[in-house]
């Protein structure tokens, strides 16, 4: 099994070399790679002494050299440098060399910021500056046979400012200068007064009969020689530019300083030297001794940088103490452990105070690495730094240059920075406004320099439930932050990153509407409405939710008396007129129940059934016949009747339930009845409600059957003066029609 595993293994090396030696010898505009892939595939090839490696590892070098001198800048040069010396330079100068001269002729005004950065290097690498020069020395040559100014130009520059940095020799810089002026054209005289601007300081100081000798050449090519207008007014300036004492053009700017006199490396070379200048070291070449020379490489930069100083003398200050220690063994048994954390005290203090004094962000980190941090204590400097930052009434970028130079420095300041935003996020309820604003904005620096991982965004979960108003301060201050450093366009574009989009889970959420919605208006409530395009957008194709289901229609077995010990109450109170679903309009009824007589007349009507006898007084003495009631009126429908009759005042009635009748029934007549009348019958409900009377009556009658003259047939008359059964005043012709509208009444006047 070990055979087969071992040869498995081998095989999948041999696979992967393949394929990597496929793709690096692939022509321009073969199939892309995603770099996820070749990063999968980089790691499968673990054989250091292999070429596959070696290229692999040469590839990686020449990215990370180009992407250092690309961001190296006044404010950050400070750290690129200790970066840049992390790779391996003596092994990468031709990248090197070949990195920096191009990014120079591209910018430049950045030509100051490259020369410093070079003399760096060659004050501890001086092969790596040597070549430098001599690159730039053969280059200026190549431009000046070609008639290129644009070459000449930048070579003459750069090598004017090595020359300022003491890397290369003033000499140089003569040599170039007499060769310009010595057959003076347009070209290359503004060339020489180029030059001179930016070196004529320098020579001034170190070397004054060069300098002589230069401007004596100037003074008589303004006289005699017969060049453009332009150029002589260019060295007009440039004599201008001598007698202010170089005020605007300094060999040295105060900032780019960097550099002790005594450290520098100077290189002589001249124009007429053989100059080999090493093609060789720009392209991959396999080392048999790859693993040795990289080891010999550590225990430089171990040097330059200075690990492994402070480790030698703690080490001695620790064998120092074992001594002592030695005769005081019985006294540590009896020691008594502190629990008062005096200790921490102390460390918070030293880091404090060490931060306070210091001037600048790279002394403070120089100091902060000094300080001796107990082993589990390591997480109190990133708190230390933070608290510090919050202490201040206003944000400063000090603060914030420091805890990128950490996080940059190592992985486990980087992931103690990490741990630090989700404790403070956790808690920051617990600060004023001032103290949050600072520890928002220090974190809004963290993350747009890149220094710590964007994944400490899942430690969000922007809704309602989740936040509090501290919290969403936090948020806005952090991302008003972002957008300031980092501009809306490129937040956006990273807030996009599919790889990192599980990181943004709960501060674009999408797994509840309302959370969504929240977190819609929250940044569009801080002017970042651009950031929710995507949440907009999937709440408008969200499918929207099923309505309920109706409840079940109502029984229609439910008696008509029910219904009319709810609604009598209201139905009381209202002088509006009845609602019906009525085929009949009820205003057409009302004419057959008005009467204006003030007459009385009595009837008497017999009722088979012996329950017996009732009285009812009907006074009808108003136009409007208003009269005392306790029963509703019973009349014929053709609707389902719901809610009894409206009436003006209110009734006490013993009622009991009364059924549905297919019928139009008139209201009664105002009449003095005794009448004893049972419960009458009613196949087939229509109505809804029957029309209400204007009468009030006092009577405890229950419903009566249809009855006429002694008689159960339907058919009704005008009513008598004297009949056995009240009957209704209504043409029978017309309102015994079956399932038939009533004509409109007519309008009558009101009595005023």
């Amino acid at each position: 099994m070990e055979v087969a595993r071992g040869r498995t293994e081998e095989e999948k090396q041999a696979a992967a070399k393949a394929e990597y030696e496929k793709l690096l010898t692939m022509r321009s505009g073969g199939t892309y790679i995603p770099p996820a892939r070749l990063r999968a595939l980089q790691s499968q090839i673990t054989d250091k002494t292999s070429k596959e490696y070696q290229r692999m590892a040469w590839e990686a070098l020449k990215k990370s050299i180009n992407g250092l001198i690309n961001k190296v800048n006044v404010s950050n040069i400070k750290h690129i440098v200790p970066e840049l010396f992390g790779e391996n330079l003596i092994r990468g100068r031709g990248l090197f060399c070949r990195s920096i001269m191009k990014a120079q002729a591209a910018s430049l005004p950045f030509t100051p910021i490259y020369a410093a950065m070079a003399a760096i290097v060659n004050t501890k690498l001086p092969n790596v500056g040597e070549l430098l020069l001599k690159r730039l020395i053969v280059q200026f040559k190549k431009g000046f046979k070609r008639n290129d100014k644009a070459v000449c130009l930048s070579a003459t520059t750069f090598i004017a400012h090595l020359c300022n940095q003491q890397v290369a020799s003033e000499v140089v810089a003569a040599q170039i200068l007499l060769l310009l002026l010595h057959k003076p054209t347009d070209d290359s005289v503004e060339i020489a007064v180029g030059l001179t601007r930016e070196v004529g300081q320098h020579l001034e100081e170190m070397n004054q009969a060069i300098a002589l000798a230069v401007f004596d050449q100037f003074r008589s090519i303004l006289h005699e020689a017969d060049i453009d207008k332009r150029v002589q007014y260019m060295i007009e300036v440039l004599f201008q530019v001598r007698k202010d004492k170089y005020k605007d053009n300094p060999a040295i700017k105060e900032e780019l300083d960097l550099v002790e006199e005594e450290d520098q490396i100077t290189h002589v070379i001249a124009l007429d030297d053989e100059i080999d200048v090493q093609d060789g070291l720009n392209i991959f070449k396999f080392d048999a001794n790859w693993e040795e020379n990289e080891e010999e490489y550590k225990r430089t930069k171990a040097e330059i940088l200075g690990e492994g100083s402070d480790e030698e003398g703690g080490d001695e200050d620790d064998s120092d103490d074992s001594e002592d220690d030695e005769g005081k063994q019985q006294e540590k048994a009896l020691e008594i452990k502190d629990q008062s954390n005096a200790d921490l005290v102390a460390l918070r203090k030293t880091i404090y105070l060490t931060i306070m004094s210091s001037i600048d962000p790279e002394e403070c980190c120089h100091k902060l690495m000094k300080v001796n941090l107990p082993a589990g204590f390591e997480h109190e400097l990133p708190s230390m730094i933070i608290e510090c930052c919050s202490q201040e009434k206003t944000f400063s970028k000090f603060y914030g240059l420091i805890g990128e130079r950490f996080a940059k420095i190592n992985r486990l300041w980087t992931e103690l920075f990490e741990q630090s935003f989700a404790k403070y996020y956790d808690t920051i309820h617990r600060y004023e406004t001032n103290r949050l604003r600072n520890i928002a904005r220090f974190f809004g620096h963290l993350l747009s320099s890149d220094a710590i991982g964007w994944h400490v965004m899942s430690n969000i979960k922007l809704n309602e439930d989740d936040t509090t108003s501290s919290s969403r301060i936090f948020i806005k201050i952090l991302f008003e932050d972002l957008s300031e450093a980092m501009g809306m366009k490129k937040l956006q574009a990273r807030l996009k990153d599919d790889t990192l989009q599980p990181y943004f889970e709960g501060l674009f959420p999408h797994d509840n509407p309302r959370n969504t919605r929240f977190s819609i208006n929250y940044f569009t409530s801080i002017k970042m409405g651009a950031l929710t395009e995507d949440m907009r957008e999937y709440l408008q194709n969200m499918p929207k939710p099923a309505l309920p289901a109706p409840p079940p229609a109502a029984d229609d077995s439910n008696s008509e008396s029910s219904y009319s010990s709810s609604y009598s109450s209201r139905s009381s109170r209202s002088p509006t007129p009845q609602r019906s679903r009525s085929r009949s309009d009820p205003r057409s009824r009302r004419k057959y129940s008005s009467s204006r007589s003030g007459s009385r007349s009595i009837s008497r009507s017999i009722s088979p059934s012996d329950r017996g006898r009732s009285r009812s007084l009907s006074d009808s003495r108003s136009p409007r016949g208003r009269a005392r009631s306790v029963t509703p009126p019973r009349r014929r429908s053709y609707s389902r009747s719901i809610t009894p009759p409206r009436r003006r005042f209110p009734s006490r009635s013993v009622t009991p339930p009364r059924r549905r009748a297919p019928s139009i029934t008139p209201p009664r007549r105002r009449a003095l009845s005794r009448s004893i009348t049972p419960p009458r019958r009613q196949p087939r409900p229509r109505s809804i409600t029957p029309p209400r009377r204007r009468a009030l009556s006092r009577s405890v009658t229950p419903p009566r059957r249809r009855a006429r003259s002694r008689s159960n047939t339907p058919k009704r008359r005008r009513a008598d003066s004297r009949s056995i059964s009240p009957a209704p005043r209504r043409k029978a012709s017309r309102d015994d029609r079956s399932d038939s509208e009533s004509p409109r009444p007519r309008k009558r006047r009101r009595p005023s």
